[in-house]
C-alpha cells in the first residue's frame, strides 16, 4: 500500500441521466487506506496484519454498510451480523487462548479502527463484547471460569456485557453503590447500573458492586437470573444501534462460583478500562478516516462552478488539515500500541490519546458534513451517523475533562479532580 497524491478517484461515479449529461451525485464509496496512510505506516505491518485489517474492511464495506443506515434510523441492533462478526474470528482481542485471536495491541488496534470505521455501533458492540466483557473474565477469572465463560463468547454463542456505570456516579464511579452481599453459597446483588451496552440481550453481565467488606468485585449475572430487569434507553441520537440500557437488580442471588476470582478492589476495574479506552482510541481515528475519506471523495466528484470543489483552495487546505490530523493520530496511536505490546502499561498515555482523537474525530466529521453540504446530513452517504456517533465516543470510557484530569494529574502531581473550597478569609 501506499499514499496516492492527486490520484483520480475510480470508484467512485455520477449519476448519469438519460441525454448522458451528469444529473446528480451518488452517495461517495469510500476510499481505501491509501487515500489516509500518508506517512506509509502500513509498511510496517506484516503480511498477517495487512491481511486481517483487509478482511475486516472488507467485511464492514460488504455486510455493514450497505444494511447498517435503516437499522441506525430505527434504533435496533442488527443481530443478523453477529454470525457474520463470528466468522471473523477476531472477538476477544489481545486474549490469548480460550478460542480468542491473542492479537498483539498493533493488531487489535487495526482491527477496531476498520471497525469503528465502517460503523461505529457495530465495533462498539465488539469491543463491549470483547475490550470490556470478556477482558474483565480474562484478567480477573479463575482458570474455571475463563474455561467456561470465554470460548462460547469468543465464536459470539454467547453474548456479554459489563455493568460498572450507574445512575448516579459516571465519572465517580469509584462511589458506586450496588451492593454485593454474602449468603451461603450465594452473592445478594442489590442496585442499578445506567448506560450499559448490550445489557438487554446479553447472556452474561458482568455486574461490578461493593461487598461486605467495603470493596468493590466483579459478578456474572447471567441471563434469566431472578430479580435481574432492564430496560432500553430511548431516545437517543448517538450510537442508535446500540441497546443501552439501565439496569436494575433486586436481590439477585448469584453462585459464588460466578464471582470473578481475582477481583479484590476497585482499581481493578481500570485494568479493564485501560483496554477499553485504548479501543476506543482507536474508534476515534476509524470514524474520522471515514469523514476524511468521504469528504475526499465528493471533493473530487463534485462540481460547482464549472470545478470540481477539489479544485479550490478552500477545500484543498481543509483535507489538508483532516489529513494532518489522521496522520498525527496514527503515529501516535501506532506507538501507543508498540508500548503495550513491550509491556509499558500507562493509563494517562491511554487517556492522552482517547482524549484527542475524540476531540480532532468530532471537528474533521463535522467539517466533512459541511464540504458535502446538504447531502451531509443525509444518512445515504454516512458522515451523517458518524458525527452523531461520535458523541457518544466522546462521551463513554471517560469524558474529555476526565482524561485531561487524569493526564494533568501525571504530569503536575496534583489531584485535581475534586475541587477543594478556598480558604476562610477570616
Amino acid at each position: 500500500m501506499k499514499a496516492t497524491h492527486g490520484a483520480a478517484v475510480g470508484r467512485d461515479h455520477a449519476v448519469a441521466s438519460p441525454n448522458g449529461n451528469s444529473s446528480g451525485v451518488e452517495p461517495p464509496v469510500l476510499g481505501g487506506p491509501e487515500f489516509s496512510d500518508y506517512f506509509l505506516l502500513d509498511n510496517l505491518l506484516t503480511d498477517e496484519q495487512r491481511a486481517l485489517r483487509k478482511k475486516v474492511r472488507e467485511f464492514m464495506d460488504q455486510e455493514v454498510i450497505p444494511i447498517i443506515n435503516p437499522y441506525w434510523e430505527r434504533a435496533e441492533f442488527p443481530f443478523e451480523l453477529v454470525p457474520k462478526l463470528a466468522q471473523l474470528n477476531i472477538a476477544g482481542f489481545q486474549i490469548e487462548g480460550y478460542g480468542c485471536p491473542g492479537m498483539s495491541n498493533v493488531t487489535a488496534g487495526l482491527v477496531i479502527l476498520e471497525l469503528a470505521r465502517g460503523d461505529l455501533s457495530v465495533s462498539t458492540f465488539t469491543g463491549v463484547q470483547s475490550a470490556l466483557a470478556m477482558m474483565s473474565i480474562a484478567l480477573h477469572g479463575s482458570q474455571e471460569q475463563k474455561q467456561r465463560f470465554l470460548p462460547p463468547m469468543a465464536r459470539l454463542e454467547k453474548i456479554g456485557a459489563f455493568g460498572l456505570t450507574e445512575p448516579t456516579h459516571g465519572s465517580d464511579v469509584v462511589k458506586l453503590e450496588t451492593t454485593a452481599r454474602k449468603d451461603g453459597d450465594c452473592y445478594v446483588i442489590n442496585g442499578y447500573k445506567r448506560w450499559i451496552g448490550n445489557a438487554s440481550f446479553a447472556d452474561y453481565t458482568v455486574i461490578w458492586a461493593r461487598g461486605d467488606d467495603g470493596h468493590v468485585g466483579g459478578y456474572v449475572v447471567e441471563k434469566g437470573m431472578p430479580g435481574f430487569e432492564c430496560t432500553v434507553i430511548k431516545g437517543k441520537t448517538a450510537l442508535r444501534c446500540v441497546q443501552n440500557a439501565q439496569i436494575s437488580l433486586t436481590d439477585v442471588r448469584v453462585p459464588a462460583e460466578n464471582r470473578l476470582a481475582n477481583a479484590q478492589t476497585f482499581r481493578d476495574t481500570e485494568k479493564v478500562l485501560l483496554a477499553s479506552r485504548f479501543c476506543v482510541a482507536w474508534e476515534s481515528l476509524g470514524a474520522a478516516i471515514a469523514g476524511y475519506e468521504t469528504a475526499l471523495a465528493h471533493a473530487k466528484q463534485r462540481r460547482q462552478f464549472g470545478m470540481p470543489l477539489a479544485a479550490f483552495q478552500l477545500i484543498q487546505y481543509r483535507l489538508s488539515r483532516m489529513l494532518a490530523d489522521i496522520t498525527d493520530m496514527l503515529c501516535m496511536q501506532f506507538r501507543l500500541s508498540q508500548l503495550l505490546d513491550e509491556g509499558d502499561y500507562s493509563m494517562p498515555r491511554v487517556s492522552l490519546a482517547k482524549m484527542h482523537y475524540t476531540e480532532r474525530a468530532r471537528a474533521i466529521l463535522a467539517d466533512a458534513r459541511d464540504m458535502l453540504g446538504g447531502n451531509g446530513i443525509i444518512l445515504a452517504y454516512h458522515v451523517a451517523r458518524h458525527l452523531c456517533d461520535i458523541e457518544a465516543i466522546d462521551t463513554y470510557e471517560g469524558t474529555d475533562t476526565v482524561q485531561a484530569l487524569i493526564v494533568g494529574r501525571d504530569i503536575t502531581g496534583f489531584n485535581a479532580f475534586v475541587p477543594v473550597a478556598a480558604p476562610s478569609q477570616h
